[in-house]
């Protein structure tokens, strides 16, 4: 009998197959592939070695970016967020790294700054998610600055953010892009506005570059009526069944006694828990992979273990493998009855589980 503890195998072909799928898509564009957030749970330097069919790499923060030049990627890499500090851009310039400029204050530290070498800028414009991005209004003055600045390596790199893509039948998506459109006219930058649901629902916000992200996981980013896309899942979780109990009529399971047996059967116990990323407000019902058959989840969550109800006739066995999510069942569902995304279940992967490759 051989026990395994919780486990994401991650499988590097089904990436490189999403990557194949999503250039059909968009075959004009480049890519500029997000791997922030340690590439959504999957490994960022895995990943990005993975992927040198990509024109660039898209992440959240400097450490990240500086974690991949240090792994051998050459690649361009672009801080999505942009830099925190006026000291973040020398280190910027010697390693090669591009910047997105969505504030006032990064546009007066980049223009008066004292560098070696200038910038790659991609200037992010809001036109109507209103997180990050400078006003449309504000356009021509940032753009002139950062045209005109001998700290900018020219041309610069248009982008916006779109809130709704998921919907394609959503006006506010149709008024951001228009808008969009009104800022950059007379200007013949490349630009970027399709992240993973516009590269399937907007084909217009294509653009020169797109950003996938979820979509490269083999996630898809669409509400499940509206796909129309397959990609393969990246990453399966798996941990093997430790315990098997029979429990009679009326006894309850788990933490709180929030589950109660309406008749005499078995129940399994699975080594993982939100420790290991599994979420903790997964639902009684929440189905489990083992021996080719769906199992739910019955009890709460803890943090080492799940139990699963097997059936009184049941042929499992200690050391038998459960999936969690990934192969044969998708996160994307896992997450709906966890009242969650599947972006949370993949970032919140935690160190102790083991990553392998298939």
């Amino acid at each position: 009998m051989v026990i395994t503890t919780a486990t994401a195998t991650i499988d590097l072909s089904a990436l490189v197959d999403n990557f194949t799928k999503i250039k059909s898509l968009a075959p004009e564009s480049k890519v500029l592939a997000v791997l922030k957030a340690n590439a959504y749970g999957h490994g960022l330097e895995r990943i990005a070695r993975s992927l040198p069919q990509a024109d660039a790499f898209g992440v959240a923060r400097i450490d990240e970016a500086l974690a991949l030049r240090a792994d051998g990627i050459v690649k361009p890499i672009v801080l999505l967020e942009g830099f925190f500090e006026p000291q973040n851009l020398p280190v910027l310039a010697v390693n090669n790294l591009q910047t997105i400029v969505h504030n006032e204050q990064q546009l007066n530290a980049i223009c008066n700054a004292q560098l070696d070498r200038p910038l790659k800028v991609w200037l992010k414009i809001d036109t109507g998610m209103h997180r990050l991005g400078i006003d449309a209004r504000d356009f021509p003055r940032y753009y002139q600055q950062l045209s005109q600045s001998k700290n900018i390596q020219q041309p610069i790199i248009l982008m916006s953010h779109l809130g709704c893509a998921d919907d394609n039948n959503n006006a506010d998506t149709d008024n951001q892009v228009r808008l969009f459109e009104q800022t950059i006219a007379g200007t013949n930058n490349e630009c970027s506005l399709a992240n993973s649901a516009a590269i399937i629902n907007y084909p217009e916000s294509h653009y020169q570059w797109i950003r996938p992200g979820l979509l490269l996981y083999g996630v898809s980013p669409l509400p499940e009526e509206n796909e129309t896309i397959t990609v393969n899942p990246v990453m399966t979780l798996q941990s093997s069944v430790i315990a098997i109990r029979h429990i009679s009529a009326g006894e309850t399971v788990g933490y709180g006694a929030t589950w109660k047996s309406d008749k005499a059967t078995k129940i399994g116990v699975i080594a993982i828990g939100y420790g290991d990323g599994y979420p903790r407000h997964a639902e009684n019902g929440t189905p489990i992979l083992l021996n080719g058959r769906r199992v739910p989840l019955v009890g709460r969550v803890s943090m080492d273990m799940i139990t699963v109800e097997l059936g009184i006739n049941s042929m499992d066995k200690v050391g038998d493998v459960a999936t969690l999510w990934g192969n044969g069942l998708a996160v994307e569902e896992i997450a709906r009855y966890s009242t969650t995304i599947p972006y949370e279940l993949l970032c919140n992967i935690t160190r102790r589980v083991q990553m392998t490759l298939k």
